[in-house]
């Protein structure tokens, strides 16, 4: 990882640690001074009938008044300099004005310029309150973002770089493309890179979300930050700094936490209002209670109330927390969130358009059956043979047998005189005989008759094999359906969503899928830059639709669905017309999305409520509609506040539940 950029994480990590160290710290010593200042209140003492009274008790007490206002209140006076120079008035500034009155008025009542009872048992508790809320809601954030903390901190400090046989362990910012290093059991790999030596298996689930580990051998692609297994492993580096993929994943969730939303903006602007709200009713409540002949103690208190109450600080949380922990959640599940708004409106999808290879299905040609068709032969032996022939061919048919050959650890025979025989097969002498393997064209050009049991389904993809001109068997083979694809289409469908495939393969092949799936509809031998069409027309009959490819071909249906989301990307995540990104190719992947968005819409329509509901009965409350009955103090009315924030972000904490 780029060291810069780490050490830029730490830093602004630490400032904000910081910054929630210094709120408590305020709240701790403003508490221990409010303690004579409420004892010695005389509105206190007149409401429960006491006398508390000490020498020079009038100066300690606006002394330490002083010392609460400019000691606790300073990060509101300072914060309120800054919401002016961006003309965006907001919670800073209600609660600088709020306590800037209370204390004003205080002082003048004081030192005798004006007759009444001071509100310095108000400015206290408001103070102390305030402060506590601030601090409760700032470690609800930075909880949040723990999860993307964790993805930082998976990347080891040090590496083993392998120099021919000298190994020495070297800082991982020093590595570049192309060096060496050796990975031991049980360590964090230190860069993305390919296996060139070893054998293990790696787990990944921090960084993609595959709960089993993935095997490793030579040729194999690895990750900085997954956790090596129980073998040793040399990696060459591929992918260094800024270019490696947890890079790339904690830049991405990072500007996905920082991109605003629909949701985020009706939030700010609903705040905006707020604010002008509070400050309009704040002095609307004031000039009320002069014209109805109440003092300027009682008709101040009832304006530092509205103007607290109504601090639309629950607001600007409730969002924002939400976002924090969804998309750093999702990161390390291997969804990557590219577009705030697409995937909140995931919950809209009732469409979704499927590319077929790599997504529905495995995206790599795997053994079916094989059947043996001449004596003294068996399956073994039929495909083993084949094998040593197909092994010296790169086509991804023959490339499935012989993998299929090594998994069931076959030895391959010796073979001699190997021929590519152009768009027919190949052929070889193998023990002294001729062998060829061969499509079924072939067969009709040498007037060999089909096996009637050789095309079971329009999916299968059959290779024959010849002995001495004679057919001796053949080997089935297709592109196979994931094991979650068809409980993801189900998902999907009971959640009332269109399912549909489009693909290039024929209309046989594509039609045996699709019935398999219990596809809703199925487009065949259409071209990447056809799917536009697709999505279009689909747009065009008001579906609202989500298109899944691999983000490269299918790029202008991605950039033209709804929502667009890139699969089979592995550490290739840079896919830029898509809105979502999942590192692994499952199908459920996608569903959990789907349920990922509606269950994140949720919990930001439930923060709206909790962010604002309150006021409907708080304000009315705290501009004094029920006096002499009730009134809102501007404490109560800070806690009331306080309470509303809190509720957000833990409300805004169980969405963890909904994402496991």
């Amino acid at each position: 990882m780029d060291h810069e950029k780490m050490d830029h994480s730490k830093m602004a990590g630490h400032d904000h640690g910081a910054m929630i160290a210094d709120f408590l710290r305020r709240f701790w010593v403003c508490l221990a001074l409010s303690v004579p200042v409420v004892a010695g209140s005389m509105m206190l003492q007149n409401l429960v009938g006491y006398h508390f009274t000490f020498p020079y008790s009038t100066p300690v007490l606006l002394a330490l008044a002083t010392a609460i206002y400019l000691y606790g209140g300073w990060p509101f006076l300072s914060g309120t300099v800054g919401e002016l120079r961006s003309r965006q008035p907001g919670m800073m500034t209600l609660v600088a004005v709020a306590i800037s009155v209370a204390y004003g008025y205080s002082v003048a009542v004081t030192v005798g310029w004006l007759r009444g009872m001071d509100l310095f048992l108000e400015l206290a508790t408001l103070i102390d309150i305030m402060l506590l809320g601030h601090y409760l809601e700032m470690k609800s954030v930075a909880g949040a973002s723990h999860a993307l903390e964790l993805l930082v901190q998976l990347l080891p400090a040090e590496a083993h770089q392998k120099q021919g046989d000298k190994i020495s362990d070297v800082k991982v910012t020093a590595l570049v493309v192309g060096d060496v290093v050796l990975v031991r059991p049980g360590e964090r790999i230190p860069t993305d890179g390919e296996v060139t030596d070893g054998s293990s298996a790696v787990n990944e689930s921090m960084l993609t979300g595959e709960s089993v580990p993935v095997q490793k051998e030579a040729g194999g692609k690895v990750i900085a930050g997954a956790v090596n297994g129980e073998g040793a492993l040399t990696i060459r580096v591929t992918h260094q700094g800024a270019d490696s993929y947890l890079s790339k994943v904690v830049k991405m969730v990072g500007e996905a936490q920082n991109t605003k939303s629909q949701t985020q903006t009706l939030a700010d602007r609903a705040a905006g209002w707020l604010t002008a709200v509070s400050l309009v009713g704040g002095l609307g409540t004031l000039a009320v209670w002069f014209w109805l002949g109440k003092d300027a103690a009682f008709a101040i208190e009832r304006m530092v109330t509205v103007m607290v109450t109504a601090c639309p600080h629950a607001l600007g949380v409730a969002i924002p927390l939400v976002v924090a922990i969804s998309t750093s959640i999702s990161a390390s599940k291997g969804l990557l969130i590219r577009n705030r708004t697409a995937f909140e409106e995931a919950r809209k999808i009732t469409a979704m358009v499927f590319d077929k290879t790599g997504t529905l299905t495995e995206g790599a040609f795997g053994v079916t059956r094989v059947k043996v068709l001449t004596a003294g032969f068996d399956e073994a032996a039929l495909l083993g043979m084949t094998a040593a022939l197909e092994q010296q061919s790169q086509h991804p048919i023959a490339q499935g047998i012989v993998r299929e050959a090594h998994k069931k650890g076959l030895a391959l025979p010796a073979i001699q005189d190997f021929q590519s025989l152009t768009g027919k097969g190949v052929s070889a002498t193998v023990a002294g005989k001729a062998v060829v393997v061969a499509s079924p064209g072939y067969l009709k050009e040498k007037n060999i008759a089909l096996p009637p049991d050789a095309v079971s389904n329009g999916a299968e993809t059959v290779v024959f094999v010849l002995l001495d001109g004679k057919l001796a068997g053949y080997v089935a083979l297709a592109d196979r359906i994931r094991d979650d694809s068809k409980e993801a289409v189900q998902r999907l469908q009971q959640q009332g969503i269109k399912v549909y495939m489009a693909t290039g393969d024929n209309q046989q092949v594509a039609d045996a899928v699709a019935k398999e799936l219990g596809l809703d509809g199925v487009y065949a031998e259409v071209l990447p830059d056809q799917k536009v069409k697709i999505v279009k027309d689909l747009q065009a009959k008001g579906q609202f639709v989500a298109m899944t490819g691999d983000g490269v071909n299918d790029a202008p249906a991605l950039a033209q669905a709804n929502v667009g989301i890139a699969v089979g990307s592995g550490t290739d995540i840079a896919a830029e017309t898509a809105d979502i990104i999942l590192v692994n190719s499952q199908p459920l992947d996608i569903t959990n999305l789907v349920e990922f968005g509606k269950a994140t819409y949720a919990k930001m329509m439930q923060n709206l409520f909790w962010a604002t509901g309150y006021n409907v009965i708080a304000l009315p409350l705290a501009a004094g509609v029920l006096y002499p009955h009730f009134v809102l103090s501007p404490a109560m009315g800070a806690v009331l506040m306080s309470a509303s924030t809190v509720i957000v972000a833990l409300n805004a904490q169980l969405l963890r539940r909904s994402l496991k």
